[in-house]
């Protein structure tokens, strides 16, 4: 394996120049850089990570822990956050929380014993639920930067990239009111008991009650899909006079599709339909779906930027990120 000194002494140079060319140091002149860049190409040199690790005190590596990459919105997440580390020449360790506390506690004690330099993560849903967060409180007073992305907790200090889902489905929910006449409007969840979720249905009901309508709710839990299935059409036959769908998760939306066209509805003659989603969404159903974009691939470039600013910078102040979502009209809308 090449070495820096390998390097320095087939260039007759010093080590410190070598290391400085390499890095791109001003103190080095243009023509050493290239011909010491050159020759490290030529020989394949790579750095030695431990030594300068030592050397600095940081790993280069980032722990990112999600509840689930089952979801799109987590794995599109999770490619914004990898592209901007590859591009910063960082690191990153992918743990899965399976929604659990328990898993998501020791994800964070794995990887908090000097294997990173910080965290980017998504809260568990059973976290959330039972509001048992002393785990990353712990983790902060350990002076580990942590950033939460979409499902935070407001009452722990650090960063956060969140999209407005309170404005996002507020506007959405006009949209449908004043745009496309609908006075019967349906919101359709199963995340409702997750901060985001807690967001999206205020939203949607402010809207309603600005303009004097009622609001609907359909809670779905923890149904499995089938059991979704069931319950959108049961409640669609049951409520004939429901005229859109807004579904505040990544899949319901779909579903409200099918159900409401297996009832002999038309999409969107009849009943419109706009669920939260990513662009591929919109590919997923016929007719197309419409969609509140959220932006996730932006999200998560956003979460790796604001971490690694708090990591290099003893200056840095907590700041909380709004990434805009996007309402993208189909189909499945007038």
């Amino acid at each position: 394996m090449t070495t820096l000194k390998d390097l320095a002494l087939l260039l007759n140079v010093s080590i410190s120049t070598v290391s400085k060319a390499l890095n791109d140091s001003h103190e080095i002149s243009p023509n050493t850089r290239i011909r010491v860049k050159e020759l490290a190409t030529k020989l394949n040199y790579k750095p030695n990570r431990i030594a300068q690790q030592l050397k600095t005190n940081k790993t280069k590596t980032i722990g990112v822990i999600l509840p689930t990459v089952i979801n799109p919105f987590f794995a599109e997440v999770l490619h914004g956050i990898e592209t901007t580390a590859t591009n910063k020449d960082y690191d990153i360790i992918v743990c899965l929380s399976n929604e659990t506390l328990n898993k998501e506690k020791r994800s964070l004690e794995l990887l908090s014993n000097g294997s990173v330099d910080g965290f980017i993560m998504a809260v568990a849903r059973e976290s959330q639920v039972k509001k048992q967060v002393d785990h990353i409180k712990t983790i902060l007073e350990g002076k580990i930067p942590v950033l939460m992305f979409d499902r935070v907790v407001d009452t722990i200090k650090c960063d956060k990239v969140i999209v407005d889902d309170y404005q996002s489905i507020y506007e959405t929910t006009e949209y449908l009111i004043k745009k496309e006449n609908r006075k019967h409007i349906l919101l359709v969840s199963n995340i409702e008991e997750l901060s985001v979720g807690k967001l999206r249905i205020k939203g949607y009901s402010k809207a309603l009650e600005d303009h004097n309508l009622k609001p609907n709710i359909l809670k779905l839990d923890h149904a499995i899909d089938s059991d979704i299935e069931h319950k959108i059409y049961d409640y669609l036959k049951m409520n004939p006079k429901i005229d859109a769908i807004l579904s505040i998760d990544h899949i319901t939306g779909i579903v409200a599709i099918n159900m409401a066209q297996k009832l002999g509805k038309n999409i969107p003659q009849d009943l419109s339909v706009i669920g939260f989603g990513y662009e591929h969404t919109q590919v997923l159903s016929s007719p197309k779906i419409s969609i509140i974009h959220q932006k996730a691939h932006k999200i998560g470039e956003m979460s790796m930027k604001l971490l690694l600013e708090n990591i290099e910078d003893k200056a840095h102040k907590t700041q909380t990120i709004v990434v805009p979502s996007e309402l993208k009209l189909s189909e499945s809308t007038l």
